[in-house]
């Protein structure tokens, strides 16, 4: 299937198919090429997921980075066994919620509808900053399975981050869409912009070599590949980021950063058809995927390939999985926020697995760059309802209830990693996708670029403008309905990555629209 710019043009992003041979499929194919890379020096998918994780936090910092969070999926080929691990963000626990009034003006600005706070405390600034968790889960993670030194995974990333990110037109674009909001920040200004308001790019730049300052990252970042990952909670760089946040007026402590623990967890099994896939449990979007999976497969029988009465099955069955995620997890984000998180997949030659996601929460998270480590800080506050007596009210001491949704799935010799950035919008894309390759055979790259819809929170659903004819005409009898293109910015529907295993060919690729994305093949030794 092909994917739509325009009624008259066809995009197709080829993705990569290799045997015996490891492939990493990421937003951005810089961090991709890390790598494969590393499993070409002998690591496995975990010593590249490491990698990864430091790399496109440089190479895409406003997505997310070592200040954010976000939960991963494992799957170790030797055990035949999925695991969870969680690495999301928490409030502080000397987190004050009466400094969080409400403005009584409406709502907010940002992601979530909630009601408005004062001067946005919730949104942007270091009082917006939640307890990082992705440098604990990348830490954990290599503990438990990795086999390569960490400060050879984190050695790319260090590369990027001394050549500083080159603003290219989509670079250019993004920081613009934000702009406004950086210039509140002496140190984002700084870093992002020109003059305090224009992004740091001049006219067509097709041949042009306008960079970030990230110098200041790359200390930071060396310095955590020699100290290691324990530094960042109880050690110098612990120490300079809670001096930055609090000096910014944040709520961040040492004994925050210090008691801070990514979290194993049982995963959520999902069974699937004649298959099964393997989600995260708890405050995520695993849950609701198995909710909305479950009905569906109960109400009709995949045909060829996806119809009106597959599409308007799936439709129904997120609909009623959602309003149940309304009312009992708090989970009020916009279904139009913009995407603003990452997510890349791994498989390696052995066929071990990651899908991994991380994320700052908003696009450029806070905001707010903490000058003393160059790293961009969390939002995570925003996550929780300034209301009190909500299911998921702002308080102290609180884990932050994410919308990510990585996944393992297994159909018959079929094994795949599967994930996505977009906010609401990523638990119907993996459903989706997943049913695609279990329910009809697709290929990853088929599967990722096929038509789709989304309906994550509300009575509308939003439907690739490909499906229109039968598809939209049945939705539309249960529904309000609207319809969109695939394009670059902004995303109308989730950015997914997704590696697959059949033997022992390895295949992966991304969002066909995400500039900078794509599938990355180990090199020929």
């Amino acid at each position: 299937m092909s994917g739509s710019f325009s009624r008259s043009q066809t995009v197709r992003k080829p993705g990569v198919t290799v045997d015996g041979k490891g492939v990493v499929a990421a937003q951005h194919v810089r961090a991709a090429e890390a790598g494969v890379r590393v499993l070409a020096d002998g690591g496995d998918a975990v010593d590249a997921a490491v990698a990864v994780s430091f790399a496109i936090g440089v190479l895409e910092p406003w997505m997310s980075g070592p200040a954010g969070g976000g939960a991963m999926m494992l799957w170790r080929a030797d055990e035949g066994k999925a695991y969870a691990l969680n690495y999301g963000m928490r409030s502080s626990a000397s987190l004050d919620p009466a400094f969080y009034p409400l403005a009584g003006t409406g709502k907010a600005s940002d992601l979530f509808p909630w009601e408005a706070v004062v001067e946005d405390r919730n949104v942007t600034g270091a009082s917006s900053v939640a307890v990082p968790g992705t440098v604990a889960g990348a830490g954990e993670m290599h503990r438990r399975f990795g086999k390569m030194r960490w400060a050879d995974l984190l050695r790319p990333a260090i590369g990027f981050a001394r050549e500083g990110l080159l603003i290219d037109w989509y670079a250019a674009l993004i920081i613009a869409s934000s702009a406004r909001d950086l210039a509140e920040d002496a140190d984002a200004a700084a870093l992002f912009l020109e003059d305090g308001q224009w992004p740091k790019i001049f006219g067509w730049t097709a041949l042009s070599d306008v960079r970030l300052d990230q110098s200041k990252m790359a200390e930071t970042l060396e310095h955590l590949a020699h100290a290691g990952p324990e530094d960042f909670y109880r050690g110098d760089i612990a120490a300079a980021l809670v001096k930055d946040v609090s000096e910014k007026g944040g709520f961040l402590t040492a004994d925050d950063l210090a008691a801070y623990r990514a979290e194993w967890q049982e995963p959520l099994n999902i069974p699937y058809r004649s298959g099964n896939l393997w989600a995260m449990p708890e405050m995520t979007a695993g849950p609701t995927l198995a909710a909305a999976m479950a009905k569906w497969q109960q109400v009709y029988t995949p045909a060829y390939a996806p119809d009106a009465t597959s599409f308007t099955a799936i439709a129904a069955a997120y609909r009623d999985a959602y309003a149940e995620r309304l009312a009992t997890m708090g989970d009020h984000e916009s279904p139009r926020a913009p995407g603003c998180t990452t997510h890349f997949s791994i498989v390696d030659r052995n066929g071990n697995m990651v899908a991994m996601t991380q994320t700052l929460l908003s696009i450029f998270g806070s905001r707010t760059v903490s000058p003393a480590t160059g790293l961009l800080l969390n939002n995570g506050i925003m996550w929780f309802d300034p209301e009190p007596g909500r299911p998921n009210s702002l308080g102290p001491g609180k884990r932050c209830l994410m919308n990510v949704c990585p996944v393992i799935g297994e159909a018959g010799e079929k094994r795949f990693a599967l994930g996505a950035s977009g906010g609401r919008k990523i638990m119907p894309a993996v459903g989706q996708i997943a049913s695609f390759l279990m329910d009809y055979g697709m290929s990853m790259q088929d599967a990722i670029e096929a038509p789709r819809i989304d309906v994550s929170g509300g009575d509308q659903t939003v439907a690739d403008e490909r499906l229109t004819g039968a598809v939209t005409d049945a939705l539309a009898a249960t529904g309000p309905v609207m319809t969109a293109q695939r394009t670059p910015f902004p995303y109308a529907f989730a950015c997914p990555a997704g590696v697959m295993r059949e033997g022992t060919v390895n295949s992966g690729t991304t969002e066909t629209f995400s500039p900078w994305g794509d599938g990355v093949a180990e090199p020929d030794e």
